[in-house]
Parts: structure tokens; C-alpha cells; sequence
């Protein structure tokens, strides 16, 4: 599992940081991408990186502002042209269905695939055997909400070894362990999953929050999460001017991921006003408060390993 920022940067596109997009790479887990938000020239940022379009088969849109949503239509449309097939659903606030119909439609832009979308509210909005992703609407200048993923958790390893020295060989009676089922043998033996897996994988959570001041939905949405995804817009001692702009400072992302219980925080959504030098202080004043802090650029890539 990979989290890659496609862009960091927070209302309109600058040198140094584009606006907001961020890749989930699932490719271990199902082969998938799956993308929160599409800020302008979001394809541009995956032209220079191994992404490829047609993989990309969940979309999901924190708000409605144009630095979150100006890239869509034409990502959905080039998917067609880069061997895009499979259907894409794109999850979202009331209104995106009609900015995505009503782009495409003026556009005269035929999908060569299906596109399902769907306007969210609050609560679990995706659930299958691996994967569950629960959303909550957070404290913005319009309705902006956000993501919790959580990976569900694996069976422990097969301990094929020991399954041998009990005389059960290789085939479909490993696979039925390894799934979980309790198996009766020929010989009458019950054969019991636990005492032949490895301990539980514990899944990896991921919080990935759209524009917002400090909030208690943030922090339940963040709840021990293996990574928090935080704007932090203003650096600490902006208080009243994020407030004001409907934002967050460094600090406050810092407390929510302590508040949290948080593994790891990033920061992201970085305003212009700020140049690499300053960066650098960000990323020190959220680690005063949270000390497993790192501040986004555009193109860094974070890895989960299993558990």
C-alpha cells in the first residue's frame, strides 16, 4: 500500500506544488489506484509518474472547490484513449454528478467505459471483503468531507510445515485451512484453521481528510490511523486567519493526529505563501506537538508495509 502525492499545493497551481491529488496504490492488494481528488493538470502529474489511467478504478472528491475537482473531467476523458476499460466509480459531494454530466456532455466526451457515480453522505460508503471506507463531513466554506480506508484483516501465514509433519499433503485442503475453514479428514482428525495459521495481519488504516478547520469529526475519522493525510494550509500562530479562511495550521493538524492516536501525519495543501526554506519549518512546528510528521511535495510517495 502506497500513498502518492500527485499535488500538494492549496487553490491554484504554483511552480513548486500543484493542486490537490493523491493516489492510493493498491496494486499489491487488487491492481488498483484509487485517486482522492483531481485538482487542475492532475493527468499532467501522472504523465511523469508509473501511474497508469486505466487502473485508476475508485475516484473520490473531498469538496467541490475548483483546486479538487478542475482535473476530473479531463482524466476521465483520456482514460478512454489509454486503454481504460473498466468501470470507474467516482464518490462525492451533492453536485458532482451534475459538474461531471454537464462537462462531459458540453464536451460531446464519450466514455468508453462505464462510470458510475455516487453522491455521498455520511457513514460507510464502500465496503467489500478487503476494504472498507467510512466518510464524515468536516468544517469548511462548503461541504467537504473526509475519507477513512481501512484494510481489513488477513488470516495469519499458512504454516504448511506443520500441516506436512500432521500427514495433510499439499492441494485444496491447505487452501480451506488458509481460508479460514475447519476441515474434517478421512481419518476422522478435525483439523482446526487456528492451530495451523500464523498470527493475524492486522490491516493498515488510512485517513485522508479534505479542506477543514480543527474538528472532532477529523479526529474520529483519524482514529489510530497508520497514516494521517492533513491539510495544514497556515503555519502555527494563524489561527484566526485559517479560521477565518475555513483551514488549518500546522499545529492543529499536529493535534488532531495526537488527539488520534495517529502512527504517522503528513501535511498538505501548503499555501504558495511558503518556500522550500520554509517548508522545513512547517513540518518542525507540527513535530512539536507530533513527532512523526512529514510535510507532502508533489511526486513523494509514502509506503505502509504490512503489519
Amino acid at each position: 500500500m502506497d500513498i502518492f502525492f500527485l499535488g500538494t499545493g492549496a487553490g491554484m497551481p504554483a511552480k513548486l506544488r500543484n493542486v490537490t491529488s493523491i493516489a492510493l496504490k493498491l496494486l499489491e492488494e487488487r491492481g488498483e489506484v484509487w485517486l482522492f481528488d483531481a485538482g487542475e493538470a492532475t493527468q499532467h502529474q501522472i504523465l511523469h509518474t508509473s501511474i497508469r489511467p486505466r487502473r485508476i478504478e475508485k475516484i473520490f472528491i473531498t469538496h467541490l472547490h475548483g483546486d479538487h475537482i478542475y482535473g476530473l473531467p479531463g482524466l476521465l476523458s483520456s482514460r478512454s484513449f489509454q486503454g481504460g476499460e473498466s468501470e470507474v466509480t467516482v464518490y462525492g459531494p451533492k453536485g458532482i454528478k451534475e459538474y461531471i454530466n454537464v462537462s462531459l456532455s458540453i464536451s460531446q466526451t464519450y466514455l468508453k467505459y462505464p462510470l458510475h457515480i455516487i453522491e455521498i453522505e455520511e457513514g460507510i460508503i464502500f465496503e467489500d471483503e478487503q476494504f472498507l471506507v467510512e466518510t464524515l463531513p468536516l468544517d469548511h466554506g462548503i461541504l467537504s468531507y473526509g475519507y477513512r480506508i481501512v484494510e481489513k484483516d488477513r488470516p495469519g501465514t499458512l504454516l504448511a510445515d506443520k500441516l506436512i509433519e500432521a500427514g495433510i499433503r499439499p492441494g485444496p485442503i491447505f487452501k480451506k485451512i488458509k481460508n479460514g475453514e475447519t476441515v474434517t479428514l478421512e481419518d476422522g482428525r478435525t483439523i482446526e484453521p487456528a492451530d495451523f495459521l500464523g498470527p493475524v495481519q492486522n490491516g493498515r488504516i488510512v485517513t485522508i481528510l479534505g479542506d477543514t478547520r480543527y474538528c472532532e469529526n477529523a479526529v474520529t475519522l483519524a482514529k489510530n490511523a497508520d497514516l494521517l493525510v492533513h491539510e495544514a494550509t497556515f503555519s502555527k500562530g494563524e489561527e484566526k486567519l485559517a479560521f477565518d479562511y475555513f483551514h488549518s495550521t500546522t499545529h492543529q493538524a499536529a493535534k488532531i493526529a495526537s488527539q488520534a492516536n495517529c502512527k504517522q501525519l503528513c501535511l498538505t495543501h501548503i499555501s504558495s505563501r511558503y518556500d522550500r526554506i520554509a517548508w522545513r519549518e512547517l513540518a518542525e512546528e507540527a513535530r512539536e506537538l507530533f513527532s512523526n510528521t512529514e510535510i507532502a511535495e508533489d511526486f513523494k510517495e509514502i509506503t505502509l508495509p504490512l503489519k
